[in-house]
């Protein structure tokens, strides 16, 4: 294990990408790849060009409610002299095929409804004379009814019936055509997509049910402490509730990843050399928490700083909270290890893995940094980078919430952002723009 003296944010940053290259490479080179049931694949990254397997719309059908015509029988229309068709029979959005239309008659339509053979144009219910669909005589063929011979819609109703068309319309008024949206072949959705409920949509219409996906990597999170009980449980005396796990798990899931396994090990050293063995058996990246401190019950110094299976580096990083930091692999996996207070865990995932986990799982890039104006003024020591938790306000403002303690936890639940302070800074008028990360 080699050691080094305190080195800079952006060293480390550089250090953690560097360990965490072959799987942001492998997820370019779409080297591991899963089917997913559609249902599944919201936020997942498409794998490849989605090609449609049908043409979309199905067949022609109707855009508008009203009736399906032959647009030269409607050429003539006017509001002050309407065509009068014979209604001949009602389509409705439902499974069968359409009897054809013959010249001079009209066909009532429903949207979505298969356009009759025959017919060229559709007709607005708004453009006849009713301005409605009038009460279809008893003995008419209705929704779903069919002719108990042919297995389609009756033509022959009990009375006639008829429709005053007063607005002309030309072949392909209102009428979908087989294909319009999309043909057969066509690349529906291209590789890289991050899947959201639109791009579903588009999937589901043209009757895909799978698609394939970049797989996301694996991460086992490992939170130490003999002092540490899951929430839900009733602490003993001196022990504190473990706001690591959980935390850690839902930042690797919101970034890309599947958490392969979660455990909280105390500080027998036995106990967590078997469980990162498991860990590191069972994931691509290994991410601990706690351990990692200048104290004499640091468990994951302990173990990955002798290990003949362990090459990990542990270092101080000059930045407040969570300069305690180590990088390495376990068994081959790489295993980035964290401090075990709650704030400076969080800091450290924003910070060092966020984004290369993101690229891991083949998301794109997402700038978080950006600009803000100081609400209040604020002081710094000097010599530590400070990443303080920051509410943004109106007008592009940010009010720093809480101390820069890194036990602190309720104020990083009031951030959104961390306001950067450069370790040459001591302190900044209200009005000073800074630098701040979105969480």
């Amino acid at each position: 294990m080699a050691r080094t003296a305190r080195v800079s944010v952006d060293e480390h940053r550089a250090d953690v990408a560097a360990l965490l290259a072959p799987l942001v490479d492998a997820a370019r080179r779409r080297a591991r790849t899963e089917d997913v049931d559609l249902a599944d694949a919201l936020g997942r990254v498409l794998a490849g060009d989605l090609v449609a397997p049908v043409a979309v719309p199905l067949f022609r059908n109707a855009q508008m409610d009203g009736y399906a015509v032959r647009a030269a029988d409607v050429a003539d229309a006017r509001g002050d002299a309407p065509v009068r068709l014979a209604v001949v029979a009602e389509i409705a959005a439902a499974p069968g095929v359409p009897p054809r239309l013959a010249p001079g008659t009209a066909a009532r339509i429903m949207t979505g409804a298969p356009v009759p053979e025959g017919a060229d144009a559709v007709v607005p219910v708004e453009d006849t004379a009713t301005g409605t669909f009038a009460r279809t005589p008893a003995g008419t063929a209705r929704e779903g009814a069919t002719d108990p011979v042919a297995g389609q819609a009756s033509t022959t109703p009990a009375d006639p019936e008829s429709v005053e068309v007063r607005v002309p319309r030309a072949a392909g008024d209102f009428v979908r055509e087989a294909g319009s949206d999309v043909r057969p072949g066509d690349a529906l959705l291209t590789d890289g997509t991050v899947l959201a409920p639109h791009h579903l949509a588009a999937a589901a219409a043209c009757g895909v049910g799978r698609v394939r996906v970049v797989a996301r990597p694996r991460v086992a999170v490992l939170s130490t402490g003999s002092e540490l009980v899951g929430p839900g449980e009733a602490p003993g005396p001196g022990q504190v509730f473990d706001a690591n796990a959980d935390a850690l798990g839902a930042a690797v899931r919101r970034a890309g990843g599947d958490v392969a396994l979660t455990a909280r090990c105390g500080d027998d050293a036995e106990r967590f050399a078997a469980v990162l063995a498991e860990a590191a058996a069972v994931a691509d990246l290994v991410v601990t928490s706690g351990g990692v401190s200048q104290g004499a019950y640091e468990v994951v110094k302990d173990v990955l700083g002798g290990g003949a299976s362990s090459d990990v580096t542990f270092r101080s990083v000059a930045m407040q909270p969570g300069g305690p930091q180590g990088f390495g692999t376990v068994d081959g996996t790489p295993v980035l290890t964290f401090p075990g207070n709650p704030v400076s865990a969080q800091v450290s995932f924003a910070m060092f893995l966020r984004e290369p986990l993101e690229r891991a799982a083949g998301l794109p890039g997402v700038e978080r940094v950006r600009t803000a104006v100081l609400a209040e003024p604020l002081t710094s020591p000097a010599g530590k980078r400070q990443l303080l938790r920051g509410a943004t306000g109106p007008g592009g403002t940010v009010r720093v919430v809480g101390g820069a303690g890194s036990h602190l936890v309720a104020s990083m639940a009031r951030a959104d952002v961390l306001v950067d302070v450069p370790a040459d800074v001591t302190e900044w008028a209200a009005g000073t723009e800074v630098e701040v990360r979105e969480l």
